[in-house]
């Protein structure tokens, strides 16, 4: 039975068990119930235990420095779901920590599976709300990257920020401008786009493409 098959009594019951056991696991350098939740074929299951592992980071001061050897020793896995679900805990913690959680990123956007490509996209997005300043100055180091997947990637992840403060993104996106690979093409038209339609930023992006 998946997450969202579950009444809301239930399900509440379900993400307290999953916090607890995540907690108890980090307070007794064990990694048994860490695994089963970041592995767990529903989305549902995965995202309440890296938003566990978040909530944990901030209120428990003393497990951070347990969460990272976790997260490092997970990273190695060879299941997909749980490197991809490390990545996303470590956009949790890099809402406000990025420079703690770099080398998570670092190191997704090479990652041989899309999944866990794709979580780096999802991350950047959503600490790019919360802290654009160091998340957007690693995203530019990569604008130029040989492999025009990375390029996509980071373009599409500095998208969401673009829809509030488009002036933050656009000259991000004027390093893509000549890119010949069609794909990165399509994703900065797409991306462009996306940051044109929200209220009081066509006009913005408007005079910054007659530039």
């Amino acid at each position: 039975m998946s997450f969202y098959d579950l009444l809301k009594r239930k399900r509440n019951q379900l993400v307290e068990e999953i916090n607890q056991d995540i907690e108890n696991d980090l307070k007794k350098h064990n990694t048994e119930n860490i695994i089963k939740y970041f592995a767990y074929e529903d989305t549902y299951i995965r995202k309440t235990a890296y938003l566990a592992i978040g909530k944990i980071f901030y209120s428990q001061k003393q497990l951070q420095s347990e969460i990272f050897l976790v997260l490092k020793e997970l990273m190695k896995s060879e299941d997909e779901l749980v490197r991809q679900t490390v990545i996303n805990a470590a956009g949790e913690i890099g809402k406000f920590h990025f420079d703690k959680i770099q080398y998570f990123m670092d190191a997704g956007l090479f990652d041989k599976h899309h999944r866990v490509r794709n979580a780096v996209i999802g991350s950047i997005k959503k600490m790019g709300e919360r802290n654009p300043l160091p998340v957007l100055a690693w995203a530019k180091t990569y604008l130029k990257h040989q492999d025009k997947e990375i390029r996509r990637e980071i373009c599409h992840g500095i998208e969401l920020r673009g829809r509030t403060h488009p002036q933050d993104i656009l000259p991000l996106l004027r390093e893509l401008e000549f890119d010949e690979t069609k794909r990165v093409s399509d994703t900065l038209i797409h991306v462009l786009g996306q940051i044109a339609y929200k209220r009081g930023c066509l006009q913005t992006v408007v005079a910054h493409l007659n530039t």
